[in-house]
């Protein structure tokens, strides 16, 4: 098994879930003004940083980082544009659930309790994303 091509994995979809769960917070916080739904999706952002650092050693995740290589660094035109902010919202839970999923999964060939708690952490999300859009 490759641990470095494990750990670019893991690297990125914890970069990808941070980043997508910060848009949201900013929504909330900044341009709706919600504390409430800031603080749940904050919430969920450091029991993430919580949970992989108990599960992944840091060093090894930014030390399989190859950003020149790395394909995903170019942007693909439909990222380009968003209609509102319910697009922005709609794709950044996406990423960031899809981002759960993955981690997981990963986190399966190290530790079943931390696969188990990025599994709980997916479904309070599908729970925060449906309140989301019902409110807005």
């Amino acid at each position: 098994m490759d641990t470095r091509n494990i750990y670019k994995i893991i690297d990125a979809n914890v970069n990808r879930l941070k980043e997508g769960l910060r848009v949201i917070e900013d929504v909330y916080r900044f341009y709706w003004t919600d504390v409430s739904f800031f603080r749940k999706i904050r919430q969920v952002r450091h029991n993430v940083s919580s949970i992989v650092e108990k599960t992944w050693n840091y060093n090894f995740l930014i030390s399989s980082r190859n950003i020149r290589e790395d394909d995903g660094r170019k942007r693909d035109i439909l990222e380009m544009k968003r209609k509102d902010i319910r697009e922005i919202l709609y794709a950044n839970f996406q990423r960031a659930k899809e981002s759960l999923r993955v981690l997981e999964e990963f986190a399966k060939l190290k530790n079943t309790q931390q696969s188990y708690s990025f599994k709980k952490l997916r479904f309070i999300l599908y729970e925060l994303e449906k309140k989301a859009f019902e409110k807005k």
